[in-house]
């Protein structure tokens, strides 16, 4: 059976108790489950090899991520954490992505590519998940700072990995200003 009927009442299970369907951490994983569709949809589209490998880590990543926030605040456990080296690994890679592709000094408008604009629309998807985070963390309801230092690089890298494939496709970023 693909349902069972629990939640129809609108409430969802937490590792470790049960809670409204709207309360923060839901929100939260749900979102980093928009984001892993958006980046799924990105890599579905985007043209290179090395982005679409980069972009399977990164959702491994938020699946990680995801069973983190699952568990009740009561509940401290190891397994799926976010750790400093999930961080690290991408700042390797916004790193040696960006050394390969001209990234101009001003806003760019999304859609000079198919892949490029999924990335982009990626990136908007992960900085609200990066909002919610923040807020859980804020509020104390999650210590791990690797969280949000993960969120924020994973949009860098997105943004960079956008204007790879715009590059890759021989495409020069719109700007957002007029000339």
């Amino acid at each position: 059976m693909l349902y069972t009927g629990k939640g129809d009442q609108g409430y969802t299970d937490l590792l470790g108790g049960r809670v409204p369907k709207y309360a923060p951490r839901p929100e939260t994983f749900g979102t980093l489950d928009e984001a892993t569709c958006a980046i799924g949809l990105a890599r579905a589209l985007a043209q290179d090899q090395e982005t679409k490998q980069t972009l399977i880590r990164v959702q491994r990543d938020l699946y990680v991520m995801m069973a983190e926030l699952a568990f009740a605040p009561s509940i401290e456990q190891e397994k799926y954490r976010i750790t400093a080296e999930h961080v690290q690994r991408l700042e390797v890679t916004i790193d040696a992505i960006g050394a390969r592709v001209p990234i101009g000094r001003h806003f760019v408008l999304p859609g000079d590519t198919v892949a490029g604009a999924a990335l982009d629309f990626a990136r908007t998807v992960v900085r609200r998940a990066e909002r919610l985070v923040a807020r859980l963390y804020h509020d104390g309801d999650i210590h791990n700072e690797h969280l949000l230092a993960y969120l924020n690089r994973l949009s860098s890298l997105l943004f960079v990995l956008a204007r790879y494939e715009d590059h890759r496709a021989g495409v020069t970023p719109t700007p957002a200003k007029e000339p």
